[in-house]
C-alpha cells in the first residue's frame, strides 16, 4: 500500500522547554505528518466513513500537545506517534516536528520520528 494522508504545518502552542523560564510562556510547535492509510474502500464507495479523518487527527494532536507540559521536542514527537498509532492503528507514520526560533541563527530546529513500514 502506498496511499498516505498528510497534514502540513499544524501549529500548536505548548508549554515546552528544558529551562524553567520556557514554561512561563507558550511556544509554537509546527507538525508535518504523513500517515499510511488504505483508502481503497473510500474510493470504491465514495464514502467519507472509510477515510482517515484528518480534522479529527489534528484536533487530537492539538488537544494533547497543548494540555501537557513537555521538556523535549523528542518526547512530544514520540508521544504523538504513540497516540496516533494506538488510536488509528497506523502501520506507518512520519512526524516532522519543528520548534521555530529555538536557535537564534536558525529559522527552525526539530526532530523526525518515523515508525512502521510502508
Amino acid at each position: 500500500m502506498s496511499d498516505k494522508v498528510f497534514i502540513r504545518e499544524l501549529t500548536a502552542f505548548a508549554s515546552i522547554g528544558a529551562y524553567d523560564w520556557e514554561h512561563t510562556i507558550k511556544q509554537r510547535l509546527v507538525f508535518n505528518i504523513d500517515m499510511a492509510w488504505d483508502f481503497t474502500a473510500a474510493v470504491k464507495n465514495d464514502d467519507v466513513q472509510f477515510c482517515l479523518n484528518y480534522a479529527e487527527v489534528s484536533e487530537k494532536i492539538l488537544h494533547f500537545v497543548e494540555s501537557t507540559p513537555f521538556k523535549l521536542v523528542e518526547t512530544v514527537a514520540h508521544q504523538v506517534a504513540d497516540l496516533l498509532q494506538k488510536e488509528y492503528q497506523l502501520t506507518w507514520l512520519r512526524i516532522e516536528l519543528h520548534k521555530p526560533k529555538a536557535v537564534a541563527q536558525a529559522s527552525s530546529v526539530g526532530v523526525i520520528v518515523e515508525r512502521g513500514e510502508l
